[in-house]
């Protein structure tokens, strides 16, 4: 029997090697390409852990040096951050794929072509530290993906406001100001990369809201009001402004919702 989507996307998880981790993506790429069959009703065990390599080693965000972007060491930091995000999104995406179960096809396929995606956006940045004389691993991150991944394993509807529509959607509103900065620091190789993930990412963030709004309605659920009421209950500190607006409407975001993510994060 061919390989499952879904068991696919447990093995990419799963995975500590980088390497050997976008080897398996490109596996699975190539498996849904020619329209695998997905075993909607498969439950695994609890993956504690996405696989990942030793370094970067993980710290707090506020125990990140701060580093000017005039230097190549800077933009290299900033772009490992940004490489890093990009990282945790394949194993967000390949967990949204083996944790819930009994989903329509379509769920799976979506969050395999975000991966996938997210795979080749790792690949630019890592070839760019590369260009500059550094590699992933070379500086600290932090884990915050992934800590509410944790949080919201237990819940689909969760996890799609809170990943997608929360956390990655931040990476809508501050892209267009690390792109000003490096262009500032007249960095055009890393612009390219940049405004390459900026415009994916949309896409990224509209696939969760579509799935959003379907957990939401299984649950019989207003999604503007559901989406507000987490936001609420996780702290005023998860939004911070200024948002881009036409980015968040292109990927899903209501003007009702606009609105209140203005309000909660004083913008």
């Amino acid at each position: 029997m061919p390989a499952d989507l879904r068991r696919q996307a447990r093995a990419v998880l799963s995975a500590s090697d980088v390497d050997e981790k976008l080897r398996l993506l490109e596996r699975l790429r190539d498996t849904l390409s020619i329209d695998a069959e997905v075993d909607t009703g498969l439950v695994f065990e609890d993956c504690l852990l996405p696989g990942r390599p030793e370094k970067p080693f993980l710290v707090e965000p506020k125990f990140l040096a701060k580093r000017s972007l005039s230097k190549p060491e800077g933009r290299a930091a900033l772009l490992h951050a940004v490489a890093h995000i990009e990282f945790n999104a394949i194993n967000l995406a390949c967990d949204a794929v083996q944790r819930f179960s009994r989903l329509p096809a379509e769920y799976y396929r979506d969050w395999i072509s975000v991966a996938v995606d997210e795979g080749r956006h790792f690949g630019l940045l890592q070839e760019r530290l590369n260009a500059l004389g550094c590699r992933y691993g070379d500086f600290e991150a932090h884990d915050g993906l992934w800590e509410m991944a944790e949080r919201t394993k237990h819940s689909c509807l969760e996890r799609m406001a809170l990943v997608p529509r929360l956390l990655e959607a931040r990476g809508l509103d501050v892209t267009p100001g690390m792109i000003e900065k490096l262009r500032q620091a007249a960095d055009d190789e890393s612009i390219t990369i940049l405004e390459v993930i900026l415009v994916e990412e949309i896409r990224h963030v509209a696939i969760g809201s579509r799935w959003f709004a379907y957990c939401c309605k299984q649950e019989g659920k207003d999604p503007e009001r559901e989406f507000v009421a987490l936001l609420q209950n996780i702290g005023r500190g998860a939004l911070r402004g200024p948002f881009n607006r036409q980015a968040r409407l292109d990927s899903g975001f209501s003007p009702f919702e606009l609105e209140q993510i203005s309000r909660l994060g004083g913008n």
